[in-house]
């Protein structure tokens, strides 16, 4: 073995279903071989009991080699965060934001346009975040550029879009409503100019997908008898909204054939219309996170997490959660993200007025356990199913090259995950900027035990974090 080559020593690997193999991992900056010591495919329902796969493992090694018999997956990759930097750093930080990314087994993040200053809706804007976001990060990242309804002129988007897309982002994100003053929404007028060209460029428009008009003429409503609680709220922005934003897009998507992602859906009507969509041959696809997976509007009952809980759109029934689930199994939905975005909870979190409270969670280090505990150990979803939502079907759908996959040639970006022991989720523990989490006091049964990014080892549950934030680099999409 080369100077530079690591080794890491009887790891499971994902080996179709949920099937695995004990190999050995060889690496330098990229994998070099991804070596079995067997050529025996093992089944889960074998090895869950840690005794029983100790006992069955020993078999095939040698009693002196490294026992580590964790499951390897290819670094987790989150392309829906708010990391704010730069402008919003008082909510979350790419240092802050890169280090929890870290510790959930993520090793690359794709950072929304809209949540810095100035949003990435421009060449010029690309370069100023760029440049704001070197040596602050711990794992790798890309953007999305961003269209805002603000001063909306045709030839002015059509430049940006194209000139952005060189560039290297990942997609371009637009909103049906907005409520922010310096990324405002898009008219589907707007919306179906924008899409032509990116059309051209090859790469995805992500909507966030809720009707202004409905939610606005609601909130009328609800101001003028002064109701402000988490009831009128979900009213607003209930699953009809979701569906006829969705609805509207689909009209978009039929006039023109742009590749169509909808963000963080949440609701069964939602995901009855992408459905409608696919099956028509139309280039659409979708995402979810593990709020609206767990979490349901019960849990707004709960006071201690009520305004934790907050996002836009927020959780749904029962009904929504258990249709996101056959979702992810049955490849409707292409994968899991966060739409991390944190903030003080102290300030933005603790209103009386529901209405007023800052909409967001700080989730890109929960996903991974989240994840595997709620869903392949629940048999929700296979191993492998798993393993693509978390990474690789991202990397194959936005295109970022070498990412996604334990195989040779691969960047050697390496998550290894301990399946046989269960951890408490806790804000004081979290490594985002803003410590709070409406999952506060589950339990999940999976701990990211190490994070590798290209090699170099950027986690370890037993060593504390370090500030390697020069090591993360920016990942043009092309």
């Amino acid at each position: 073995m080369g100077d530079n080559q690591n080794i890491t020593k009887n790891v499971l690997v994902s080996a179709a279903g949920n099937k695995l193999q004990l190999c050995d991992l060889i690496y330098d900056e990229k994998i070099i071989e991804v070596k079995p010591k067997t050529e025996q495919l093992y089944d889960w329902g074998d090895l869950k009991i840690r005794e029983r796969r100790d006992a069955i493992l020993n078999q095939v090694i040698t009693s002196e080699e490294e026992k580590n018999f964790l499951l390897a997956i290819p670094g987790a990759i989150d392309s829906h965060v708010h990391f704010d930097t730069p402008g919003f750093e008082f909510r979350e930080d790419f240092e802050h934001g890169s280090k929890a990314a870290a510790s959930g087994g993520v090793t690359t993040v794709i950072d929304m346009p809209c949540t810095s200053i100035p949003p990435v809706t421009s060449l010029e804007n690309f370069r100023t975040k760029q440049e704001a976001i070197k040596g602050k990060s711990i794992v790798d990242y890309a953007f999305w550029g961003g269209i805002s309804g603000r001063n909306f002129d045709e030839d002015e988007v059509e430049k940006n879009i194209l000139e952005l897309a060189n560039a290297g982002v990942a997609g371009f994100k637009v909103y049906f409503i907005s409520g922010m003053e310096l990324f405002t929404d898009l008219t589907e007028r707007q919306m179906e100019i924008a899409a032509r060209v990116i059309e051209k460029t090859g790469k995805p428009l992500a909507v966030h997908a809720e009707d202004k008009e409905l939610i606005s003429s609601r909130e009328i409503k609800f101001k003028n008898t002064n109701r402000n609680d988490w009831k009128a709220y979900c009213e607003c922005r209930d699953a009809r909204s979701e569906a006829v934003a969705i609805d509207r897009l689909i009209s978009i998507a039929r006039k023109v054939n742009c590749k169509t992602h909808v963000v963080h859906l949440s609701s069964k009507l939602g995901l009855d219309q992408i459905k409608k969509a696919q099956l028509s041959k139309l280039h659409f696809t979708t995402e979810t996170c593990p709020h609206y997976l767990y979490f349901t509007q019960k849990d707004f009952e709960n006071e201690k997490i009520k305004n934790y809980l907050k996002t836009a759109p927020p959780v749904k029934c029962e009904k929504d959660r258990d249709a996101l689930w056959e979702g992810l199994n049955d490849g409707s939905i292409l994968f899991v993200v966060t739409d991390h975005a944190g903030c003080n909870p102290e300030q933005e979190k603790s209103s009386q007025n529901f209405l007023e409270i800052y909409g967001g969670i700080p989730g890109v280090e929960h996903r991974v356990p989240f994840l595997f505990s709620e869903g392949f150990l629940k048999e929700k979803i296979s191993l492998e199913k798993t393993i693509d939502l978390l990474s690789t079907n991202i990397a194959q759908h936005l295109n970022i090259k070498g990412k996604g996959k334990l195989e040779a040639g691969y960047d050697a970006d390496i998550c290894l995950i301990d399946l046989w022991s269960a951890q408490t989720t806790e804000a004081r523990n979290m490594h985002s900027k803003g410590k709070y989490t409406p999952f506060e006091g589950i339990f999940f049964n999976a701990v990211t035990q190490q994070t590798f990014l290209r090699g170099k080892k950027i986690y370890d549950v037993n060593e504390p974090l370090p500030d390697s934030f020069d090591y993360g680099k920016f990942i043009p999409v092309n």
